[in-house]
């Protein structure tokens, strides 16, 4: 059976976690599937928007696989340690939007490939969290750099320090999460959330995502420089002038990102 189920409906690319019986836990093989298919994502001009999930209804993914963990020698250790670093970085360094459907638990390095996304949406059941200090490690896959800068440094302390699991009210309250929305409704909230996306210009999504995520770890007037710059990357192209015309022409634009 497939690690990662891939499938692209129109626009939307779907990228679903595929061991339910191990809760969708990372092995090392997992990992290199995924960042192979992440890569085919970033060159591929037809996808303008990315849904990650889980399979099953039990878990978004609980992070590593702890029954091959047992196994792996302290280099092997490293070796993961490594990949799940690269491919979570991969990811947030799509130029596409992205977003984490979570289907249920999100522990460790399942809750850092949902920071790893822009956006997160999970239905009202699930619970989430950076556990790993309970397993005597810290989060390795970007979670003690992304959690303080989406929610704030003392809150991110709390919640890595103490390995508390917070229910999806708990995450939404805290700004971690996107939306949530009941188990029978997640799908239809975020392909809703996705199609609010995908009705915009792809190269302006992409430039404007750009100049936010490069922006926000440069001083004001170097992040004003970006934005200027990813704006003009927008002026010679086709769908800019066909959002014009549909706007005098009180139609919906068609655009071909280009």
């Amino acid at each position: 059976m497939e690690a990662i189920h891939y499938e692209q409906k129109g626009n939307l690319a779907f990228v679903t976690l595929n061991r339910p019986g191990a809760m969708n836990a990372f092995n090392y093989d997992m990992l290199v599937e995924l960042g192979q298919i992440t890569e085919s994502i970033r060159i591929n001009p037809d996808i303008r928007a990315i849904i990650f999930t889980g399979s099953g209804d039990r878990a978004f993914s609980v992070g590593a696989d702890l029954k091959e963990r047992k196994t792996l020698t302290d280099l092997q250790v490293k070796r993961n340690l490594y990949k799940i670093g690269e491919v979570f970085s991969s990811i947030e360094n799509l130029p596409q939007p992205t977003i984490a459907m979570m289907n249920g638990f999100a522990f460790g390095g399942g809750m850092e490939l949902a920071l790893a996304c822009d956006f997160r949406i999970a239905a009202d059941t699930a619970l989430m969290g950076l556990t790993e200090t309970g397993l005597a490690i810290i989060p390795g896959a970007g979670g003690t750099q992304r959690l303080p800068r989406l929610i704030g440094e003392a809150k991110a302390l709390e919640l890595i320090l103490t390995a508390r699991r917070m229910s999806a009210a708990e995450a939404h309250s805290y700004g971690v999460l996107t939306k949530i929305a009941t188990p029978e409704n997640l799908v239809q909230e975020t392909a809703d959330f996705a199609d609010s996306i995908l009705a915009n210009g792809p190269i302006a999504l992409q430039q404007a995502k750009f100049a936010i995520k490069h922006g926000m770890n440069v001083d004001l007037q170097t992040g004003l420089a970006i934005e200027r710059k990813a704006y003009e990357l927008t002026i010679p192209t086709e769908d800019r002038i066909e959002a014009l015309n549909a706007f005098s022409e009180k139609r919906k634009p068609v655009f071909k990102g280009k």
